[in-house]
């Protein structure tokens, strides 16, 4: 089932994608199930909207690709390695990308993105897929230069805008045979399978949830391959993940 958050008519909704429309539901399905209104909107008419909001958090993967951590100059970590970009750096489809003043170099990072469903804490591997609400994309946008000048990575990650997510959360998915391709301008610049990731989902569902209690709504971004590079004012960054979709943010100068 795939699931968008949409603006429509000055009221934001939730509708299920059929083809080229959306059933609207009565409310956030997180939190109210699937009921519906009895209404159907072209997907033609509304603007999709970042289909979620963290409740609390953005929990992000560093260098969960070996073939990244090469290209960033080191090995893979052990373990999964953990930072936050805060809710308020979430945008939806379309949305623009704001280049900050303080830095010269902004990176794409094409990524697959968890949404949480239930309160989670301790939560063991095995049973990790169970808290999951379900998938959608997302784009790690990183201010290079700070991030190696702050010798620490919130300011770097975590600027407004820094966080598109989208277009829509598919609950039923199969990262095992997917595939992540994110193209600026139209160039294909990062092309990995998903299963390519060190660290497995349920094995960081289950390293995060032993340190911080996670919520429904939080979002945990599970790592970019090889190939990440800069963007400008006026560039189009594409991520696209099989059976989620595309998510495309153009990028401007605040």
């Amino acid at each position: 089932m795939r699931i968008a958050r949409f603006s429509h008519q000055d009221a934001i909704r939730y509708g299920i994608v059929d083809g080229t429309e959306l059933v609207v539901l009565a409310g956030d399905p997180m939190f109210a199930g699937y009921e519906t209104t009895g209404e159907r909107v072209p997907v033609a008419d509304v603007a999709l909207l970042a289909p979620v909001i963290p409740r609390s958090k953005v929990v992000c993967v560093g260098k969960n690709y070996a073939d990244h951590a090469a290209e960033m100059g080191g090995e893979a970590p052990k373990e999964p390695l953990l930072f936050f970009k805060p809710n308020t750096a979430v945008i939806g489809p379309n949305d623009s990308i704001v280049r900050p003043p303080q830095s010269e170099r902004t990176d794409y990072e094409g990524e697959l993105a968890v949404v949480i469903g239930r309160i989670a804490k301790n939560v063991p591997a095995a049973q990790a897929l169970d808290y999951v609400f379900g998938y959608t994309i997302a784009n790690d946008v990183t201010a290079r230069d700070l991030q190696k000048s702050d010798g620490q990575w919130a300011r770097a990650k975590g600027f407004d805008t820094f966080c598109p997510l989208g277009p829509a959360i598919e609950t039923e998915f199969d990262a095992a045979s997917a595939t992540l391709t994110t193209r600026l301008n139209g160039d294909v610049v990062q092309q990995a399978p998903i299963s390519d990731m060190i660290h497995s989902i349920p094995d960081v569902i289950a390293y995060a949830s032993a340190a911080f209690t996670l919520l429904p709504g939080d979002v945990i971004l599970t790592g970019t391959p090889a190939g990440i590079g800069a963007f400008g004012a006026g560039d189009v960054v594409e991520v696209e993940i099989t059976g989620l979709g595309i998510l495309r943010n153009p990028a401007r100068d605040a």
